[in-house]
């Protein structure tokens, strides 16, 4: 199946910067009638609620809290487009003293957020006609980074949940789309180093709009991601986007 954004209404969490910032501007550009900028703290979405001449509606959002959650989900009964993109980041390899302390952190948000949304998200999206769910991911789902050992293993889990939203989905005609970015320039990636390696997160909004109108379930973006979808490609279509056989 395939998804245009040509007219329709999208819901972005994390969209007051960075990437969600990015992806608000191209779902914009590219036609969508109406866009929820699904934030924390709605005041520090308004640069881009001002800038989208009305297209653009902020709401409170925070993927560790449950009941903001639910209250967008019924305040965006109208949405045919969910992205994911918030998370959390914590630098802890292994062996650091606040290891565990940082997983559950990141857990809550990255993974356990994810189900939260697609709990809430899942039957408007069916009631719209099914629509499209995006899940931003990251090249750190496949490979562990030592020094971002727990941000790793937490991407790795919504990975995997994300696969099986793809399964489970399919049934009520909606698409799934995981995105796995390598490092792009935002706040997160100066937070954790990678400045100077960093990409333009308009490839990651472009990228997704793209997989959207192809049906593609997998995106790797940029310069670095695409280096691993070359050695990922055959497992991923073979095994990860086949129809493989339980038991």
């Amino acid at each position: 199946m395939s998804f245009s954004v040509q007219d329709k209404v999208a819901l972005v969490t994390g969209a007051n910067r960075g990437i969600g910032k990015s992806i608000v501007e191209t779902l914009l550009k590219n036609g969508a009638s109406k866009i929820y900028a699904a934030v924390r703290n709605p005041d520090s979405a308004a640069d881009v609620v001002g800038a989208s001449g009305g297209r653009v509606v902020a709401v409170e959002l925070d993927l560790a809290k449950p009941a903001t959650i639910a209250a967008a989900a019924k305040a965006a009964m109208d949405v045919q487009l969910v992205v994911n993109n918030a998370g959390v980041l914590k630098t802890a390899s292994p062996l650091a003293a606040d290891a565990i302390d940082a997983l559950r952190f990141e857990m809550d948000v990255n993974v356990y957020g994810l189900i939260r949304m697609a709990q809430a998200f899942a039957p408007v999206l069916a009631a719209n006609g099914g629509g499209a769910f995006v899940q931003l991911n990251s090249v750190v789902s496949l490979k562990n980074f030592a020094d971002f050992a727990t941000y790793s293993a937490s991407k790795a889990a919504a990975y995997s949940i994300t696969q099986g939203l793809r399964d489970k989905l399919k049934a009520q005609g909606t698409l799934v789309v995981s995105v796995h970015p390598g490092p792009i320039a935002t706040d997160m990636a100066d937070a954790a180093g990678l400045t100077a390696i960093a990409e333009p997160s308009s490839l990651v909004a472009d990228g997704i709009v793209a997989a959207l109108a192809a049906g593609e379930f997998h995106v790797f973006p940029d310069s670095m991601a695409r280096k691993f979808w070359s050695a990922y490609q055959g497992f991923a279509r073979t095994v990860v986007e086949a129809e493989v056989g339980e038991g």
